[in-house]
């Protein structure tokens, strides 16, 4: 075992939290291991970051003990039945594939300790939010590894599994919402005279710092929102504007639609 870390499958997700872990100094380039069946994918991988990149999956599993395994959830018996003999009682498996539960990734290899995720997209900026489930042998020495990766490349939590697919709703599929909301403000200042570059930035700083408010003062975002919107002001105004275009309702969906979803993954 020569690697400290790999990865099977080296999509975006998985691109994204190698940034972030070599960013951050939690593991160096030469310290990972990847594979991808995709060619122009592993050439892309390899030569961004520096990695050892293979097609073959087992090369992954028999150069580390700790795999983030990151494919597409249709792909996941497929992938861990080709290589659990490879697969040992020494391996930890993170498990990114949205919808896939633990008692189904148990059941390809018995052997292994599994842990759950559902990461976002931030983590290649180090903004990710993570939440994770542990599998039945599960250590806390596992919970710790995978926490420490996690938290390289933002927040973690743990959940009860059968969250997990709230969480996939809300924020594995969030920032999909939050970039729509930021190009729409920014229609909105160019709509009104604005540069666009100026516009987007106003707009991507504007939910940056929203959100920076709630997670620093751990106030209600509707008492927040209130101290916004000053008697008969422009704030109000526009509240009153997204309340009649069901912005709450819209959200609410969107996150239901995104969590129904990842269950249905799961059956597939």
């Amino acid at each position: 075992m020569t690697k400290k870390i790999g990865f099977i499958g080296a999509g975006n997700m998985a691109g994204a939290m190698m940034k972030g872990i070599i960013d951050t100094g939690l593991y160096t380039a030469d310290e990972i291991i990847a594979s991808e069946v995709y060619e122009p994918q592993r050439k892309y991988i390899a030569g961004k970051f520096g990695i050892d990149v293979h097609e073959d999956n087992s090369v992954v599993a028999k150069s580390t003990k700790f795999i983030v395994l990151s494919v597409k959830p249709q792909q996941v018996n497929e992938v861990l039945t080709s290589i659990k003999g490879s697969l040992t009682k020494d391996h930890l498996v993170m498990s990114i594939a949205a919808g896939v539960t633990i008692s189904a990734l148990e059941s390809y290899v018995p052997a292994c300790r599994f842990i759950r995720v559902m990461p976002n997209q931030p983590c290649m900026v180090l903004a990710s939010a993570s939440a994770f489930s542990r599998g039945t042998k599960a250590t806390s020495d596992d919970c710790a590894t995978v926490e420490s990766v996690l938290k390289a490349v933002g927040i973690s939590l743990e959940v009860k599994e059968e969250l997990l697919d709230a969480v996939t709703g809300l924020s594995g599929s969030g920032p999909a919402y939050a970039y729509m909301i930021i190009e729409a403000l920014s229609d909105g200042g160019v709509l009104m005279g604005l540069p666009r570059d100026v516009s987007t930035r106003l707009a991507a700083q504007t939910l940056l710092g929203a959100a920076k408010t709630i997670l620093e003062t751990g106030e209600h975002p509707g008492k927040m929102k209130d101290i916004v919107c000053s008697p008969n002001g422009t704030s109000i105004q526009a509240v009153r504007v997204l309340e009649d275009c069901g912005i709450r309702s819209a959200l609410i969906n969107a996150v239901e639609a995104s969590a129904m979803r990842s269950k249905e993954l799961g059956k597939e």
